[in-house]
């Protein structure tokens, strides 16, 4: 089959993810303590597993494990001839590199202790992630690639929004706590509390808007729940916290399921060829 040629723009696109994919692979060493102090141990401790009633228990953080060998793959998928000159690659292409670079300078500026400058870039990635995978609803893959596509791109940065969603509420009150915003006891529940309503909102939002992508759902019920476990069986412990956390989760899967639903039930189903054709003209 052949395919359009690829324009000067389309090989910088390519070029430029490939870049941008490098630099996130060098801020994740950073950031997984390979060149630097991890997460965890990074800003004082600040976004450690037990800093704040919304930090995920630190099994949560596998999760980043799929997304990044996502990215990776989703950069050598680019480069195939068929998707140099793809509507959606030409529209996500961009907005790809661009959430890999913030990727690795939030990583970057968590080690330098830059808690709020985190919190502006992670808003910024969380922004970004959100217009790519708004592209994606509204841009279908190409027949050749049905499958495929879903799980490296769709899977991928579906997967990417739905824990940078999670974990902005983190980082936020991370910051706030870092600067010496500490209520306690009831406040500081009730206040939790809020931002996991906060994020079931968010979620359900997301869902309706995005056609309840499975996996934006899946990530952000999984970030949910591991907050719950945090709270259950690491400091600070929090059975409110822990219990909204379960039905923020509960709220958002049940909204991505129902979204889905009703996108797939609009969602007009073509004939196949030879059924679309009259009786007299179907080969007997």
């Amino acid at each position: 089959m052949t395919h359009p040629r690829p324009t000067a723009v389309d090989r910088l696109r390519q070029v430029t993810v490939t870049l941008a994919e490098i630099f996130c692979v060098v801020g994740t060493l950073v950031g997984v303590g390979v060149l630097g102090d991890s997460v965890a141990t990074s800003s004082g401790g600040a976004l450690a597993a037990d800093a704040t009633l919304l930090a995920p228990a630190g099994p949560a953080f596998a999760i980043w494990t799929p997304i990044y060998v996502g990215l990776a793959a989703y950069t050598v998928w680019q480069w195939r001839p068929a998707q140099a000159t793809a509507p959606r690659q030409r529209r996500i292409g961009w907005l790809a590199a661009v959430s890999m670079v913030l990727n690795a300078i939030w990583l970057l500026v968590t080690q330098a202790g830059w808690l709020w400058v985190s919190v502006l870039v992670i808003g910024v990635l969380l922004a970004t992630l959100v217009g790519i995978v708004a592209v994606l609803h509204t841009t279908p893959p190409t027949r050749a690639d049905s499958w495929v596509e879903p799980i490296l791109t769709d899977g991928t940065f579906g997967g990417y929004l739905g824990w940078v969603t999670v974990a902005t509420c983190a980082n936020v009150t991370a910051a706030l706590v870092d600067a010496g915003v500490r209520p306690g006891g009831r406040t500081a529940a009730l206040a939790a509390v809020l931002v996991l309503l906060a994020a079931a909102g968010a979620g359900t939002a997301l869902a309706h808007r995005l056609g309840g992508r499975l996996a934006v759902g899946a990530a952000l019920v999984w970030g949910l729940l591991w907050i719950a476990a945090g709270r259950t069986a690491d400091q600070p412990r929090s059975v409110v916290t822990a219990v909204t956390a379960v039905l923020a989760a509960l709220v958002v899967g049940a909204s991505t399921l129902a979204a889905r639903r009703e996108r797939l039930r609009r969602t007009p189903v073509t004939p196949a060829p030879d059924a679309a054709r009259p009786e007299s003209a179907r080969r007997p």
